[in-house]
């Protein structure tokens, strides 16, 4: 397993238009098991008519953030920003210092590199102005303890899947200077086509990110729809019992099949199947779209099947 080169094209799940045009059927005909979006995403409330028609007001923005700060128990000294999908926030966070050496250890979650890289920054192992941690990692599952062998100007800590294990957060450091914790909607809640993220840390850097995005960064509908949301702890807290077993569950189906697990979350699991690529043509030919990695041989990742129908179509297929 190596270290991809900078500047190479990166490497995601989804990719559905990639699968058809390699194996065919229709969209309709797939099951994407590639990415680590909850396969039974929060259920959407009704929306006024004028959340669609008029330009989000403050008012919206503000209850938005009231029930962020609330459901993540974001320190009093830390500032709250919506943005549209934590990406925009990854592509601008390298910005908001002079470029220098930023420490990402691999493997993860792609689109950090991409971003320092783009803004000049060097990549590397050690020492460095800045550093971004992905907690838990994306695709090991691995978490941090949140401490760190030198001092940052900034710190980044991804946390787009840790609403599945919120007592492994590391929310309490975003009071500190120079931290940046992100926060994603698209995973836990299953929300990815809203693009509804958050930046929680550091106000002076919270400002700059503000200020990049220029006004109404947030539709009017997601607004409504993730103040709904991270309000309902009684959804938030059925859903972690729910996907802990049906990760459980699919770790046993992969077991019985030769495969060992070796990491990720409960919403995506980790497997050495010996050949990625067997096994991925092997679901494929059964419309079943999995992800595999180009530095790796062996690792296969699956997300979590949505319904029985889901479920007896992948143990079918294996």
């Amino acid at each position: 397993m190596g270290k991809p080169a900078q500047n190479a094209p990166r490497d995601h799940g989804g990719g559905l238009d990639r699968a058809i045009a390699r194996h065919g059927g229709t969209r309709g005909e797939w099951m994407d098991l590639s990415t680590g979006i909850n396969p039974v995403p929060y259920p959407l409330p009704d929306l006024p008519p004028d959340c669609w028609q008029a330009l989000p007001d403050s008012t919206a923005q503000q209850r938005l953030t009231e029930a962020a700060r609330r459901f993540w128990n974001v320190p009093e000294g830390a500032a709250i920003l919506a943005a549209p999908g934590a990406s925009a926030l990854i592509a601008r966070i390298p910005a908001l210092i002079p470029a220098g050496t930023v420490r990402i250890d691999h493997p993860t979650y792609n689109e950090h590199a991409a971003a320092f890289d783009r803004h000049g920054w060097r990549i590397g192992a050690g020492e460095g102005a800045a550093r971004v941690v992905v907690n838990p990692n994306n695709p090991t599952g691995a978490f941090w303890d949140g401490e760190d062998d030198a001092p940052r100007a900034l710190l980044v800590i991804d946390e787009s899947f840790c609403d599945l294990a919120p007592e492994r957060s590391l929310i309490r450091l975003a009071a500190r200077p120079g931290v940046i914790v992100l926060k994603s909607f698209g995973k836990f809640w299953g929300l990815g086509g809203l693009r509804l993220g958050f930046a929680i840390g550091d106000r002076e850097m919270i400002g700059a990110l503000e200020e990049s995005l220029g006004p109404w960064p947030v539709s009017g509908p997601a607004l409504a729809i993730g103040r709904a949301a991270l309000s309902d702890v009684s959804w938030a807290a059925a859903t972690r019992a729910r996907l802990a077993g049906d990760a459980a569950r699919l770790d046993r189906l992969i077991g019985a099949r030769g495969g060992k697990v070796i990491g990720g979350t409960d919403l995506f699991r980790l497997y050495d199947v010996g050949d990625a690529s067997q096994w991925q043509e092997r679901l494929a030919r059964a419309r079943i779209w999995s992800r595999i990695f180009p530095w790796s041989r062996s690792w296969l990742r699956l997300g979590l099947p949505g319904s029985k129908e889901g479920w007896r179509r992948l143990e079918g297929a294996l």
